[in-house]
């Protein structure tokens, strides 16, 4: 008995596993292609090929995107050990026509077509030459190792390149129908629907595993939003700032190493951010606490400091192109000046409304008040002027000072003063005492 049990489960098991080397994987490129699909489809196919799948097919219907997610794209296809099938379902315009010639055999459904791969930029305008000869290479190396024809591929770039018998314009970019595709070699076939394609290439005993990004890819996609990506990098910088000013550690640091980590994590999934711009922010958050903290005043590693963490950010909203695409640098300089802007905003309401705020007295240095601590109200502060007295607390540059014997709110001119220091009152303006470490 037992060993029929043991003989059953053995061939459930090898069952499944034949059930899963014969499966066929589709995967759906449609709409924008962005830096978010890249992921999804590298992840596909490394299931596909665990899984020892006989097909992979890319269902196709896009008016294209970014080049360089779909050189990604690209990428991974050629580089997949399962058989691939793009399946042109509409249109394969732009970026979609270089993951279409990619694939190892390509089915046009009537009345589809292909082409139209000139590198523009966000408004639609044709980038330059350098942009045009990038692409080009990428068509003709592509449409080269898939066995397809490299003019045709070409021709698709650049309006100069004429291909008899097809066009003989040379103003006119390539772009083919399904029937176009399949005369000029292009395209192997076509084919009315996705059950048909299985047939032709039998494949119909092959079940069909329908794919879809994760709750983790769409995450990130969600991150990689301009205006979700400017959001995190503006928590972040006010988040540093509110706890530079505030003491110990809170909430806002908490919520700038949040946002910051999901900012460079999420452009570092995407290609977007490499180890070198998030080493250049760590630097420079560094330097510019060294700076506050340690060495008085502000001077040259402030000025680095605050160089690096702009430099790391706006490095990490550029993706690492070949050629670099002056809309992508645009956008970056936008979303950057636009957090700076709004960051900067967040931080001057905070300095002049929060400190006077019972609901948010504890982001500010203060310790309880009352008389019998030895807390004064008296307004005639000016005779402390000239006084000398001991820092209670860390002024960076707000504290608490013992000054005649009486606990005092003082600020200095700037400077950071340790706990415990010997001070003296520079001036008193108002209820503003304003003090200097002795000697200094």
């Amino acid at each position: 008995m037992k060993k029929i049990i043991l003989l059953l489960l053995a061939f459930i098991l090898l069952h499944d596993l034949n059930a899963q080397s014969n499966s066929t994987y589709l995967v759906d490129v449609q709409g924008t292609i962005d830096l978010g699909l890249a992921p999804y489809i590298k992840r596909v196919i490394a299931e596909a090929e665990s899984n020892s799948a006989k097909a992979i097919i890319f269902r196709i219907n896009t008016f294209g995107g970014r080049v360089d997610a779909a050189t990604q794209i690209k990428d991974a296809i050629l580089d997949s050990k399962v058989p691939t099938f793009a399946y042109v379902d509409k249109r394969a315009i732009s970026a979609g026509a270089l993951i279409t010639l990619s694939c190892e055999t390509i089915v046009m459904s009537p009345g589809s077509s292909i082409g139209a791969s000139t590198v523009v930029d966000e408004t639609g305008q044709k980038q330059s030459e350098k942009y045009q000869s990038y692409m080009r290479s990428e068509m003709r190396s592509t449409a080269e190792r898939t066995g397809r024809r490299t003019d045709i591929a070409e021709g698709m770039v650049d309006e100069r390149v004429v291909v008899k018998g097809l066009d003989d314009d040379s103003t006119k970019l390539i772009t083919l129908t399904s029937k176009e595709a399949i005369n000029f070699g292009i395209a192997d076939t076509s084919a009315g629907s996705l059950d048909e394609l299985r047939k032709i290439y039998n494949l119909e005993d092959s079940p069909l595993t329908t794919t879809s990004s994760n709750w983790a890819e769409d995450f990130i996609r969600f991150l990689n939003e301009p205006i979700i990506s400017s959001l995190l990098i503006m928590i972040g910088l006010v988040g540093m700032f509110v706890e530079i000013k505030t003491p110990g550690w809170g909430l806002p640091g908490t919520m700038a190493l949040i946002a910051l980590a999901l900012f460079f994590g999420s452009g570092y999934l995407l290609d977007l951010v490499s180890s070198i711009e998030i080493i250049i922010f760590v630097i420079g958050v560094i330097l510019l606490v060294v700076e506050i903290f340690v060495i008085p005043g502000f001077g040259v590693a402030g000025i680095i400091g605050v160089i690096c963490i702009v430099a790391g950010i706006f490095l990490g909203l550029i993706s690492d192109f070949p050629v670099l695409d002056f809309s992508f640098v645009r956008i970056a300089i936008l979303q950057l000046a636009g957090s700076f802007i709004a960051g900067g905003v967040l931080i001057f309401g905070i300095s002049k409304f929060l400190p006077k705020s019972k609901r948010f007295s504890h982001l500010i240095l203060s310790d309880e008040e009352s008389t019998t601590l030895g807390y004064t109200s008296n307004p005639d502060l000016k005779a402390l002027s000239g006084f000398e007295g001991t820092s209670l607390t860390i002024l960076r540059p707000s504290g608490t000072a013992l000054i005649n014997e009486k606990r005092v709110d003082v600020v200095t001119e700037g400077d950071y003063i340790d706990k415990g220091k010997n001070i003296v009152v520079v001036r008193v303006e108002g209820s503003k005492v304003v003090v200097k470490e002795k000697g200094v």
